[in-house]
This record gives C-alpha cells, sequence and structure tokens, in this order.
C-alpha cells in the first residue's frame, strides 16, 4: 500500500521568505488550515516527515548517477522531505526602471538642486523668526476628512493599517500642524510661528508642476487675530522669491477674503453649509467652463439672482469697486485695505492686487486668502494661503487665530527654469587625497581623516589609480587640493599639497596641514 503523502507545516510569516525557492512549485499543493492558519504544503516523494516544525528551510543533497537528483526539505534536526529535482528560479527579471508615476528620484545633481531650494527656504523662515518643525509623513485618515466636495477628500493614498487603523499619506501639512498644536496645548506661548518643509502625497493628474508626490514649504503664525500675521507671511515669500532671483514683474499675488463672499451670499440667507460648498466650487473658476460653475452652484442650493451677484462680484478686480458695492463698514473690505496698506509699510505693494475670485479649494480658510501665480500665465499657482481661524476646533481643540501658506517644491523649479534662472549647483569637495604606492594607502588613510576632522571635505581615493585618472576625478569633484602622499615625503612626515588652480605644488608637515 503507498504511503500517504507527508505534511509540512510552515508558519504562515515564514512562507512570505521561502516563496520563491522550491517550496512553492508545481510539486506541491498548498492546503490552508482555518483553526490554526498555518500553511500545510503536500509532496508526494519516496521519503515522508511527519515533523511539524515551523523552522523549515531547504537543502540540496548530492545524488548518485542512477538516480535522480533531489532536493531535500528539513523539518526540525533530522526528519526531511524530499522532492523531485527542479530547476533553479528566475531570481533576474528585468524591473521597470523608473520610479511610480508622479514621483521622482533624486541623484546627486538633483538633490543638490533641492538642497539649495531647502535652504534658501530654512534662512528665509529664520530671518523672520520661525522655527522649524516636522510631522509623520503617514496621518490618521479622518484629519484630512473634513468637507465633501474637497479635491483633496478624493486624492488621499489612504489605506488600512495591520491594526485596523485608516490612515494616509499626508497630502498637505496643515492639519498636522493644528493636530500638533492641539497636543501641546497651552505648554506652548503664543504667537507660534512654526515652519516646516515635509513631503506630501496627493493622487491626482499631473500637469506641468505638479507630481503626486512633492515637497512643500510651510510657514505658519498661531494666536495673531489681525491681518499683521498675513502681511508678515506675504513678505516672506516676497523675501524669498527676491534671494533666488525672481522679481515683481515675474510674480504677483491675488489678494481675496472668504468673507467677501459671506457678505454676498448672506444677502440671500444662504446658509453656511452651503456657503463651504460654494467656495469649492468658485475654485475651479478658470478650470472648467462657467456654465459647470453655475450648474454646481444651483447644485448648493444657491438662486439664481444670488448666483449672478456672486459672480458679479468675482469678476472684480479692483478693491474701490468692492468697496462700493459691499460698502466700507464689513470686515471683508476693511481687513484687505489694511493688508494694502501694510503692504506699502513691508515695501511689497507692487507684488500684490485684489482679485476677488481667489478663494483657495480648501474649506477651513475664514479670512483673506492669497495665491502667488506666475505673471506669463504658464504655470499654475505657485503657492497659496491664508487665514484659517476655525480649523483647531474641526479636530475638538479651541479655536485660535491663525494664518499660514503653502508652498511647493515642483512649481517654483519651472519658473526658475522659465526665466532661466535655474542655478548651477556643483559637486564641491575640498581635497582629493592620493597615494603614490599601494602600501601608504594606510598614510593616505590618516592623511584624509587629519583633514576630515578639521571639518575639511575630503574625497580618497580608495584604489591604486594612475594620476591621469586622479586629475580627472578632481575636476569632476571641483577640489581645491590634490594632496599626493609618496614614500620620500611620507618618511619624512610630509606630503605633497597642489593648489589645483593655479598649479603651485609644496610639501607640506602633516601637522602643519590645515
Amino acid at each position: 500500500m503507498a504511503a500517504a503523502p507527508s505534511l509540512l507545516i510552515l508558519h504562515p510569516r515564514l512562507t512570505t521568505t521561502l516563496r520563491p525557492l522550491s517550496l512553492i512549485y508545481h510539486q506541491f499543493t498548498v492546503h490552508p488550515s482555518p483553526p490554526t492558519r498555518l500553511l500545510v504544503l503536500s509532496a508526494r516523494s519516496r521519503h515522508h516527515s511527519s515533523s511539524t516544525s515551523p523552522f523549515a528551510s531547504t537543502t540540496p543533497l548530492n545524488s548518485n548517477s542512477n538516480s535522480n537528483a533531489t532536493e531535500t526539505v528539513r523539518a526540525g534536526r533530522s526528519n526531511s522531505v524530499s522532492s523531485p529535482p527542479l530547476q533553479p528560479p528566475e531570481y533576474a527579471q528585468k524591473i521597470d526602471v523608473n520610479p511610480p508615476k508622479g514621483t521622482r528620484d533624486f541623484p546627486p545633481e538633483e538633490m543638490r538642486l533641492r538642497n539649495w531650494l531647502f535652504h534658501n527656504f530654512r534662512e528665509v523662515s529664520e530671518l523672520f523668526g520661525f522655527e522649524e518643525v516636522d510631522y509623520p509623513v503617514l496621518e490618521s485618515e479622518a484629519l484630512y476628512i473634513r468637507k465633501a466636495g474637497e479635491e483633496i477628500r478624493d486624492q488621499l493614498y489612504c489605506f488600512e493599517d495591520k491594526g485596523n487603523r485608516r490612515v494616509a499619506l499626508r497630502p498637505e501639512l496643515t492639519p498636522s500642524l493644528a493636530r500638533l498644536v492641539i497636543q501641546k496645548g497651552k505648554s506652548v506661548p503664543l504667537p507660534i510661528k512654526w515652519f516646516a518643509i515635509g513631503q506630501c502625497w496627493r493622487y491626482e493628474r499631473m500637469t506641468r508642476g505638479r507630481r503626486r508626490e512633492h515637497y512643500q514649504w510651510n510657514m505658519d503664525i498661531i494666536g495673531v487675530p489681525d491681518v499683521t500675521g498675513e502681511a508678515e507671511l506675504i513678505s516672506s515669500i516676497v523675501t524669498f522669491f527676491k534671494r533666488i532671483g525672481i522679481t515683481a514683474k515675474d510674480v504677483g499675488f491675488k489678494i481675496s477674503s472668504r468673507k467677501v463672499l459671506q457678505e454676498v451670499l448672506s444677502l440671500y440667507s444662504v446658509p453656511e453649509t452651503s456657503f463651504a460648498k460654494a467656495c469649492i466650487i468658485i475654485d475651479k473658476m478658470g478650470k472648467i467652463p462657467m456654465e459647470e460653475i453655475k450648474k454646481e452652484l444651483k447644485l448648493v442650493d444657491l438662486s439664481n439672482d444670488a448666483i449672478e451677484d456672486l459672480l458679479q462680484v468675482l469678476s472684480m478686480k479692483s478693491l474701490t469697486e468692492l468697496e462700493e458695492k459691499l460698502g466700507g463698514s464689513g470686515e471683508a473690505v476693511r481687513e484687505l485695505k489694511n493688508l494694502f496698506s501694510l503692504a506699502e509699510t513691508f515695501g511689497y505693494s507692487e507684488w500684490i492686487q485684489f482679485d476677488a475670485s481667489v478663494v483657495r479649494g480648501l474649506a477651513y480658510y475664514t479670512g483673506i486668502v492669497f495665491e502667488g501665480f506666475d505673471r506669463e500665465g504658464k504655470l499654475r499657482a505657485i503657492c497659496g494661503g491664508g487665514r484659517y481661524d476655525r480649523l483647531l476646533s474641526t479636530f475638538g481643540g479651541d479655536d485660535i487665530p491663525a494664518c499660514g501658506f503653502g508652498f511647493g517644491d515642483a512649481v517654483i523649479i519651472e519658473l526658475l527654469k522659465e526665466r532661466q534662472l535655474l542655478p548651477e549647483v556643483p559637486l564641491e569637495v575640498e581635497n582629493i587625497v592620493c597615494s603614490l604606492d599601494p602600501d601608504l594607502q594606510g598614510a593616505a588613510a590618516t592623511v584624509a581623516t587629519h583633514l576630515r576632522g578639521k571639518g575639511q571635505r575630503v574625497d580618497l581615493v580608495l584604489e591604486n589609480k594612475p594620476l591621469k585618472w586622479v586629475f580627472k576625478r578632481a575636476a569632476r569633484i571641483n577640489a581645491r587640493r590634490l594632496i599626493l602622499v609618496g614614500r620620500s615625503e611620507w618618511e619624512k612626515g610630509m606630503v605633497s599639497v597642489k593648489i589645483l588652480s593655479t598649479g603651485e605644488q609644496n610639501e607640506v608637515n602633516l601637522d602643519d596641514l590645515q
């Protein structure tokens, strides 16, 4: 009577490791065992085992010339299950070498450019007295599920983790800021002036300067109720633009206020819930036909008269015209006039203009809103922000006056390319150290360690290379000096130092090498 096939029971976490090996081939049949959630593998063979050790491995055995070669699966210390010969798995499968759609690699030259950009973000933030913070890239999904209709809600990279928690890759930084402010409570004195440079993810249609993964520079002020906060933020962005060579002829800021729409819609008794939805629809102006805008506004219970009046106000580009329409006593006009007055004081009035159509697409904005734009109209919004006084209460905290902005890394790079202002950021290493004898490699390492201890950047040639190669390497890394470790010099405790820009060469005592 034929022996029953033996069973090998593996712990389920080990099966992932073993999957590419011979266990997962057609000779084996997988049978799940519901009560224990272990995987039971059946193998037909002349040799059988009753071992059920979870620690299984595969070990090839030598075979004689009269029998087929076998591969044995060991279970436990001595028992085994053997199977017919198997072809080795094909590991070298060709993969797509491009990163996932909408994401980027940063090879050295791109990384140097990114570091240059981030350095300017940081320096400007610190010039204005802001402190740097950061937050998890992975956040609770609930942090972003605020209002139906927001684009961001449909653009989340979200999933359920192994603890059955709904999480999302952060699409923006402001909700994380709000969470941290609530967490810190009164332990942090007001006003809070924080900045962050963080990676964000949005599954959206890609256009020039818009990717699914990007980095964003945020500056936020918590605890200042006046428009001096917004004036300071715009001033910081203008300062950044000036540092990188962008002028008011290249970029401007469109400025308005959500309160303008509130005052218009209050004349028609439009409820708060419809107001938030209307703002999201209005933010689509210029992206979809005007007839579609009107249809969507009707769907949120705006009357035809309200829609026509609203669209008339949204077409206004003059603060004087707005004041004639709404009067000068309302908060919207008063705050806007104050901001434009402060712009004169800060010295950037030529950068800003009133545009009532700017409302921003995120539901949490409550007052002044602004967008940086390319005056040639070739690019999408460069940056945007405004006041969000009621954001904290949506997460269960006490509302604190707040304003801030977000500034993406992708659009500004495109703008710099357009204006031919993109800097070349070459690799720069102060010293290249090379031994002239393979036996002196250790001595060269000593020289490199000595210089690195003094804070100098050193590229140590790790192999025995001809001088022609070393000079090419020095040119590629923009080395300032070439330090050669030769036998006769080293025996005297000295090295040969060549200044590459002038060709001047001298012997220098190691202790005096600076």
